[in-house]
């Protein structure tokens, strides 16, 4: 897939819990439906699969201001403290269906002992198939890149913090054995 950068959002919240106690790779991959919907008011669902090589999907499904999107998130790396997926999405937006792709990336780094910031990063590429789209529409590509940078910095500051609350909690509680 040919594709032009779209949007790029990097936001970044503390995690009051050790870094050493947090494993971004399960995080991703076991958040359930529920814990996915309560970090962002544009997330619909979550699941996860494999695919036939046996590598973890997430799927995600959200709609930050008006593009619903279906997201298959294949891991890329996962380790502790960094994970990098990357989907093939589905995006219906008013000017009609189609496809771009997303790469996600989450990270921690320590602080100190007690604390770690959490970065929370993405970027969108436009596939050929929406650059034709928009020259069908009659929407210059620098303007469909604005509105959806705005879009996107909007819900990454939404989610970040709730995302790192959702990590913090599970450290806190144990969940990855060291």
């Amino acid at each position: 897939m040919n594709s032009a950068l779209l949007v790029t959002s990097t936001k970044r919240a503390t995690i009051r819990a050790p870094s050493i106690d947090i494993d971004l790779g399960q995080w991703l991959f076991t958040l359930t439906d529920q814990e996915y919907r309560a970090c962002s008011t544009a997330h619909i669902a979550a699941g996860s699969s494999r695919t036939p090589e046996g590598k973890r999907v997430s799927i995600n499904v959200e709609q930050p201001g008006d593009t619903l999107m279906v997201q298959h998130y294949v891991e890329d790396f996962s380790d502790r403290d960094r994970c990098r997926v990357v989907s093939r999405t589905d995006a219906m937006s008013p000017l009609g269906r189609t496809e771009w792709q997303v790469t996600w990336e989450v990270t921690t780094a320590p602080i100190d002992a007690t604390t770690c910031e959490f970065t929370n990063h993405f970027h969108v590429e436009a596939s050929d198939a929406f650059l034709a789209l928009l020259k069908a529409n009659g929407v210059p590509i620098d303007q469909a890149s604005h509105a959806a940078q705005k879009v996107a910095d909007q819900h990454n500051e939404e989610e970040t913090p709730l995302f790192a609350l959702d990590i913090e909690r599970k450290a806190r509680n144990g969940v990855w054995s060291r």
